[in-house]
Parts: C-alpha cells; sequence; structure tokens
C-alpha cells in the first residue's frame, strides 16, 4: 500500500506553500510523489470552448485527455471519493500527500500559525497528528509530537522518509 501523509490547518495557514516545498525536496531525493488537494466544492479544470470541455457538456460521464507526459480523467460521481480510492488511480508513486482531509484516518501534519493566534485543532481520540509545523516554536507544547518550524523543509522531509520508511 501506498504511505499517505495529510497536510492540515486552517484557512490561509500556509498548506499549499509547505506542501510545494515538500514535494520539491522529496523530488530532489528521487522519491516519486503523487498529490491530492481536497475540495468542499465543485471544481473545473477544463477550459471552456476546448473539445474535452464539449465532451463534458455534451454529457460524457468520464472525459479523460491524454499527452506523450501528461494524462487527466475527470468523472461524474455519486459521491466523494474516499483517499484510498483515489490512490488507487495515481499510478506509480513511492507516497501520496493530500492537502486537507483533517478528518480522515490517515496519518496528518498540521500547520499552525501562531503569529496568527491559531492553536492546535481538535482531533478524534487516537487520532492525533504525527507532526506540527509552526511559525514560531516559542512557548509551543506538543508532548511528544515533533514540531518544525516552517521552513525546515530538509528535516521535515527526514521525518516524512522515516515515518513512511521509504527508500531515496
Amino acid at each position: 500500500m501506498i504511505p499517505v501523509i495529510s497536510i492540515v490547518g486552517r484557512s490561509n495557514s500556509g498548506k499549499t506553500t509547505l506542501l510545494e516545498k515538500i514535494i520539491g525536496e522529496l523530488r530532489r531525493r528521487n522519491i516519486k510523489v503523487g498529490t491530492i488537494k481536497h475540495h468542499h466544492y465543485t471544481f473545473d479544470i477544463d477550459t471552456e470552448g476546448k473539445d474535452t470541455w464539449r465532451f463534458w457538456m455534451a454529457g460524457s460521464d468520464s472525459v479523460a485527455i491524454s499527452s506523450p507526459s501528461k494524462f487527466a480523467l475527470v468523472s461524474r460521481v455519486e459521491k466523494e471519493k474516499n483517499i484510498d480510492e483515489i490512490v488507487r488511480l495515481m499510478g506509480d508513486v513511492d507516497l501520496v500527500i493530500t492537502e486537507g482531509y483533517k478528518k480522515c484516518d490517515k496519518p496528518k501534519i498540521e500547520l499552525i500559525r501562531r503569529q496568527k493566534g491559531e492553536q492546535p485543532m481538535e482531533y478524534p481520540e487516537g487520532n492525533p497528528p504525527i507532526a506540527f509545523v509552526v511559525d514560531s516554536k516559542e512557548g509551543f507544547q506538543a508532548g511528544d509530537i515533533p514540531v518544525f518550524y516552517r521552513d525546515d523543509i530538509i528535516e521535515i522531509a527526514d521525518f516524512i522518509i522515516d515515518f513512511c520508511k521509504l527508500k531515496p
């Protein structure tokens, strides 16, 4: 099974920026990374007027576009797919990192902007974050849970590699 780590945090906490940096560092170490962005609303990845958009608008239940360097598939669904279902579609990756999915049962790294007064989010019993990433460690208490500064990308990548038992 491909390991999955979720990067979670409040809106505008810097999750996307952190993820970009982590992905870059993992790729530098030859780790193939898949990414899943959780979105609460509908979305479009197509361009109005283009062929795939026209096929979708005509009523296709699934539309794929493929080239020598990219592949994309959009399908109508009756209910949201869970992470494991999506991971099975991702192909040849060593690790999947999600943005969001704070209620999932996957290991989570929580990003906290302490300078904005944020505190750790509430988690179900037995499913705390595996690490915190903060903009200020001063006075931050996390018990046995590792705490990283948001610019400690190499250390965060090391932690993810060790936690997931990956071989760079």
